[in-house]
């Protein structure tokens, strides 16, 4: 703080919060601080006691650049008004730049294509959870964009990616797969008898050519194997 403000405050608390024995027995405020409350009312009337702006440096400084002076980027001040009017204000000019964004963002967007990935019964009560992990990625230097995820029910073992081009008139090649996690982690044909399955605990891409995935072992027992793998798009 400055001394000008540390002044500032006193001289308020001096001329606001005097002593006065003769209102100790009355009830209710002893002080006068209307000064304060006035900033706070909720209404568009005039303040009581409009602040004194003289010499304020940052309203010296405003009047002193040519450039600032007239600027569209700085908020208007309204000296006589409330904090609730200026709020409102200030909430008018929002709404009124976010609106353009959101009409021309809201009309640009359309379904580019449609996939059937499950179906439900229509008598169940409550829709199951079938769709999990959605993981987005963006490769600018192809220009596609990918999705993982995992279906549950009875493709636990399995990962989806599903990959799109940016430009939605184009369409590429194997535009949605999936990869299946079974006993491709066994070190030699001899052990290709061993049933070991594993889920997908988690997916990400790494980079644009690397997908990491934890995975679990799926078997009813305790210390189930988890691994970390790598695995190249191609």
């Amino acid at each position: 703080m400055t001394q000008k403000d540390i002044t500032f405050v006193a001289d308020f608390l001096t001329e606001h919060f005097n002593e006065a024995p003769e209102l100790y027995n009355r009830k209710g405020k002893y002080f006068n601080v209307e000064r304060v409350g006035q900033y706070l009312k909720d209404e568009d009337d005039d303040l009581v006691s409009p602040p004194n702006t003289e010499g304020n440096q940052w309203f010296n400084f405003l009047k002193d650049s040519t450039h600032l002076k007239e600027s569209p980027l700085l908020f208007p001040y309204y000296p006589e008004k409330s904090l609730h009017f200026v709020k409102r204000q200030m909430e008018g000019v929002i709404d009124q730049c976010l609106q353009k964004p959101a009409d021309v963002i809201g009309k640009s967007v359309h379904q580019a294509v449609c996939m059937s990935l499950y179906k439900i019964s229509q008598s169940e009560d409550s829709t199951p959870q079938l769709f999990k992990l959605p993981f987005l990625w963006n490769d600018k230097t192809s220009n596609l964009h990918y999705v993982l995820f995992t279906m549950l029910e009875n493709s636990i073992s399995k990962i989806h990616i599903l990959r799109r081009h940016t430009d939605t008139s184009r369409s590429v090649s194997n535009g949605i797969l999936a990869v299946e996690f079974a006993n491709f982690l066994n070190n030699s044909i001899n052990e290709s008898s061993d049933s070991r399955c594993y889920s997908c605990l988690d997916a990400h891409f790494y980079d644009d050519e690397t997908v990491t995935v934890v995975l679990k072992e799926s078997v009813q027992q305790e210390g189930k194997e988890r691994v970390l793998a790598q695995l190249p798009l191609s």
